[in-house]
């Protein structure tokens, strides 16, 4: 099966693009390969960080104050 890719135009520090194609060959990967894994790794952290605030959406609010009181109260600083 093939997949359809989109073609982008990106612009990395020179630093970052030597690293890359290092770990390019490496790795025998593609530097598009290893891009598209790092922003799909990205974007699933960011995924589970929404959904994580989603299921606290509900919660009730505290002062900043009143989490640091508790947060001493049970020993954590």
């Amino acid at each position: 099966m093939s997949v359809i890719t989109k073609r982008a135009t990106v612009y990395l520090d020179p630093r970052l693009h030597k690293a890359l194609r290092i770990k390019s060959i490496e790795t025998a990967h593609s530097m598009s390969k290893l891009v598209n894994e790092a922003v799909a790794l990205v974007l699933a952290e960011d995924a589970a960080d929404l959904a994580a605030f989603e299921e606290r959406a509900h919660e009730p609010l505290i002062t900043f104050a009143d989490a640091l009181k508790d947060l001493k109260r049970h020993g954590r600083i």
